[in-house]
């Protein structure tokens, strides 16, 4: 074959794969657009996008300027959507209704809002807490006052994008929250100098963005890095979908296709999350896992993982939100000797309706368990038999070859049959995700304490947001822990 025909070949099939492709993008923007218009119609909530501080004006602002700009968004939040409903959405279940009982200004703290905490002696020491996506500093806020009774003081920052209206997720960057985590430790490193201790504490998105300042913080001198890293459930990795999430919302520059730009469209009637999502917020949570991945990479390379903090991480066996194996071949895998444990909670091995976990369920801690010896600390609490619900901590200290166990004084819920993504931080108690909600805080709704019997289709949401677990039965595990960390009385 000549040059000149070869060239021609390969043209020909270059011509023949772009066709090829353009009719696989085509398709899957023209399946999107049809199943969009399957979705409820957009309301105020997402449609109205508040403006949020972005990374170049948080990485020149104070902890004041970031609550003055909060309070305006607030206001602007009032006045374009509570005050602007029409008659049909003002309901009872809509935490944009004024009159609703899970209106977030009623309750005594609207913990939608970024917040500090002061011990009542001199601070022994600081920390930052670093909510979810499409969470709010709600979500830390039992291990928050657990840090303040040991005599931290505490700021839990509102992440931009967060806890106003679903819509403002749809104009945030992967950057902004990071410009914010860094602001929030400037203001605690300002209150609290050091050599005092700074922890960095993370649920889920919060843990990624902990995790990625302490690595910036390697290369730059100018931030003050961190004593002590807590993560619950961090999103250091997620499904491959979200590298593509983009493409999803393609339909959404024709204004007949706007709902294209949202995965889920739900009523809101949680008061300190939100349900609806849009295609953004796995995005730009992509985006951040794969800063860190890289980040860590190269660390690894200079040799730098040694002078990161070290880091307590608590994650069930089973999620479906992050992926556990990336936290322990991503991260674990990665980190020097320095004092670092993971922490794995097992499904319930006795659980009645075990026959119905899916076979991979029930393998997933044999696959997920790294052969020992480890550089970390490596614990799992989990049942003390098979037909025991009492749960024991088995844990092989680093450089160690054979498990010790411990008991806990705990048992598995009968009718658990594993932890969630979403359950870590919430005790038993707590008024909103508990199975016995503290009577003394009124948060207008009892989300984790339903029992929920019925039809089908007669629920204003699927019943399986209502039936995964929102509350951590070995809650009293991870605060002994902390508590541990902060030399808090036992």
């Amino acid at each position: 074959m000549t040059n000149i025909t070869m060239k021609a070949w390969v043209v020909r099939w270059i011509k023949r794969l772009s066709i090829v492709m353009l009719l696989i993008v085509a398709s899957v923007v023209g399946v999107r657009m049809v199943d969009t218009q399957r979705k409820p119609p957009l309301s105020l909530w997402h449609t109205y996008v508040p403006e949020e501080m972005h990374a170049h004006e948080l990485d020149r602002a104070s902890w004041d300027d970031y609550i003055a700009h909060e309070n305006r968004l607030f206001d602007a939040v009032r006045k374009n959507v509570t005050d602007q409903l029409p008659p049909n959405e003002q309901v009872p279940a809509n935490r944009y209704f004024a009159g609703s009982p899970v209106f977030p200004e009623r309750f005594r703290t609207d913990w939608n809002r970024s917040y500090t905490l002061t011990p009542e002696g001199p601070p022994r020491g600081v920390a930052v807490m670093l909510h979810g996506l499409t969470d709010s500093p709600f979500s830390l806020r039992h291990l928050a006052l657990r840090y303040q009774r040991a005599g931290f003081v505490v700021l839990a920052i509102r992440l931009p994008g967060h806890g106003t209206v679903p819509s403002s997720l749809t104009d945030v960057t992967a950057d902004d929250w990071e410009a914010a985590t860094r602001l929030a430790v400037r203001e605690a490193r300002r209150r609290v100098p050091a050599p005092a201790p700074l922890h960095l504490v993370g649920f889920s998105n919060g843990g990624a963005l902990a995790l990625e300042y302490s690595l910036e913080a390697l290369q730059d001198p100018r931030l003050p890095q961190a004593n002590r890293l807590i993560l619950l459930s961090p999103m250091i990795g997620i499904t491959q979908f979200a590298r593509f999430a983009g493409v999803a919302a393609w339909p959404a520059v024709l204004p007949s296709f706007a709902k294209a730009a949202w995965l889920d469209i739900v009523p809101e009637f949680n008061p300190f999350k939100y349900n609806s999502f849009p295609v953004n917020g796995a995005r730009q949570s992509w985006r951040l896992t794969q800063t860190i991945r890289q980040e860590v990479a190269q660390a690894s390379a200079r040799g730098q993982l040694a002078s990161l903090p070290p880091i307590l991480t608590f994650q069930s066996v089973i999620d479906f939100t992050v992926s556990t194996s990336a936290i322990i071949s991503s991260l674990y895998a990665q980190l020097p000797p320095n004092g670092s444990e993971l922490v794995l909670f097992d499904i319930n091995r006795t659980a009645q309706w075990s026959p119905l976990l899916r076979a991979a369920m029930r393998d997933a801690l044999r696959r997920l368990t790294p052969s020992p010896p480890l550089r970390y600390r490596f614990t799992v609490l989990t049942n003390a038999s098979t037909t025991s619900p009492q749960v024991v901590e088995r844990s092989i200290e680093a450089n160690a070859t054979t498990a010790t166990v411990a008991p806990t004084g705990l048992d598995y819920p009968t009718d658990v049959y594993s932890l969630s993504h979403v359950a870590l931080p919430f005790p038993e108690t707590d008024s909103l995700y508990g199975r016995t909600p503290d009577p003394s805080d009124d948060l207008g709704v009892h989300l984790g304490a339903q029992s929920i019997r019925g039809e089908t289709g007669a629920l204003i949401v699927g019943a399986g947001v209502l039936t995964r677990l929102s509350w951590n039965p070995f809650y009293p595990y991870i605060a002994a822990r902390i508590d541990q960390l902060t030399g808090a009385p036992q």
